[in-house]
């Protein structure tokens, strides 16, 4: 591509507007800056996309907004107070909820149990109490397991309810993650890679998911599959190299000359305010794609080091 390419249109958000926000995040991993001076809003009932080649810090910044990793720098808000040293048990009941990559279903509890988990923000006894002894009323355990089956039906897998996850398929696994992410009624829903192992009619049986859960709470979506993001989105942040390279409408992002140089393996113009690692945080050069359509499911090469 000859000549430079033209500097990224990056607008911050509004975070008194916003149900959750996070602001100057920066992660480092020994040696590799994984995260840049990150920021994000999201709006309610918003579906904001998170999205980047491999490598790009997006998992690192899903896992900031749980509370796995504690950023080096920055700030995260909720309804704009903000959450100093947030940990993943206290996602729920602040009305956050959120699914994983790796599922984290419990092989020995039935569908129905390993959802009643996820709605124990609203039961008088807890889940740890439950754990240590201190049993659920029946009346207690009578709504949350109602309320569980409300969730499972909606997702139309009520009829697994007493079967054991490992018995059931990979896809069904997934939606029953997403219903003990749901049981709780969260005001924000946290969803990293949820499309991957799916079939495209499974896909787009998500995206109208999606799209309907964005009637009663907001959604960050953190996906490499990009017809889905740019489908069920209302605004995408794109990440390449840890850093915000673009920001805007799934139209605006597909055009945007940053993100075309990211996704075709060319190196991006640094946005004012941002900074960009030496050679030694950067790993090795990333792989080329055989097409310059950002909107395919893209990965670049191996070879690059792996700060996803």
């Amino acid at each position: 591509m000859s000549g430079p390419v033209p500097e990224p249109t990056v607008r911050p958000g509004d975070p008194a507007r916003s149900v959750f926000s996070m602001s100057g995040i920066c992660v480092r991993f020994g040696g590799v800056r994984a995260l840049s001076e990150v920021s994000l809003d999201v709006a309610p009932r918003q579906v904001l996309g998170v999205i980047g080649p491999n490598g790009a810090g997006k998992t690192t910044l899903f896992n900031v907004a749980c509370g796995f990793v504690r950023p080096d720098a920055g700030t995260l808000c909720w309804k704009g107070a903000e959450l100093a040293g947030l940990r993943p048990h206290r996602l729920a009941r602040l009305g956050i909820g959120r699914t994983l990559q790796g599922l984290g279903l419990f092989d020995r509890m039935t569908v129905l149990e390993n959802v009643m988990v996820g709605a124990d923000r609203h039961a008088r006894a807890g889940f740890l109490s439950a754990l240590l002894g201190a049993r659920r009323g029946p009346r207690d355990e009578a709504a949350l397991a109602s309320r569980a089956r409300d969730v499972l039906a909606e997702l139309g897998i009520e009829r697994y309810a007493r079967r054991l996850p490992g018995s059931l398929p990979y896809p069904v696994r997934k939606r029953v993650a997403l219903a003990r992410a749901l049981v709780g009624e969260p005001e924000l829903l946290l969803l990293d890679e949820p499309a991957g192992g799916l079939s495209n009619d499974e896909i787009d049986e998500l995206g109208a998911l999606i799209r309907g859960l964005s009637d009663r709470m907001a959604v960050l979506l953190v996906e490499h599959h990009m017809d889905l993001v740019m489908s069920v989105c209302d605004d995408i942040t794109v990440l390449d190299f840890g850093r915000v390279i673009a920001r805007g409408g799934p139209e605006e992002v597909r055009r945007d000359p940053a993100v075309v140089a990211a996704y075709l393996g060319e190196e991006a113009p640094v946005s004012k305010g941002s900074a960009r690692g030496g050679p030694e945080e950067r790993g090795p050069e990333h792989g080329r794609l055989s097409t310059p359509d950002p909107s395919a499911e893209v990965s670049r090469g191996s070879a690059r080091t792996e700060v996803r």
